[in-house]
């Protein structure tokens, strides 16, 4: 098996993990303070994170793609699980149909990373 696996900044993993624990992920390394760092699982979906204490969540510009099964499904969990935060732009966009043929909707955390969540849309 080949994976990728994105590596994005945190200023609090611990702030991290309660968000993504929300989500449905679980915790896959050693406690974030042990390494200063935080492997999350859901799946086989694998996210990276590390410590940057300085990353502002309203300017951060990382992000990654996850390719899921069923985006509207998922964006109905995650949706009744995350609460907007308007001092960090903590939220969950609802789902659109694209021009080139995806079902999309984005997450974005308490750090300011993107994640974009998205389905082959079946209606085109």
């Amino acid at each position: 098996m080949e994976l990728a696996v994105p590596i994005l900044p945190s200023r609090d993993l611990r702030e991290t993990l309660v968000f993504y624990e929300a989500l449905g992920f679980e915790n896959r390394g050693a406690p974030p303070e042990e390494w200063d760092y935080l492997i999350l699982g859901r799946g086989d979906i694998w996210l990276h994170f590390f410590l940057d204490p300085d990353v502002d969540p309203l300017s951060t510009a990382s992000g990654c793609y996850l390719y899921v099964d069923d985006a509207d499904a998922l964006h109905a969990q995650w949706a009744s699980r995350v609460v907007a935060d308007a001092s960090t732009g903590s939220r969950v966009v609802a789902p659109v149909t694209t021009d080139y043929g995806m079902r999309e909707f984005a997450v974005v955390d308490r750090s300011g990373n993107l994640v974009r969540v998205g389905t082959e849309h079946r209606g085109r």
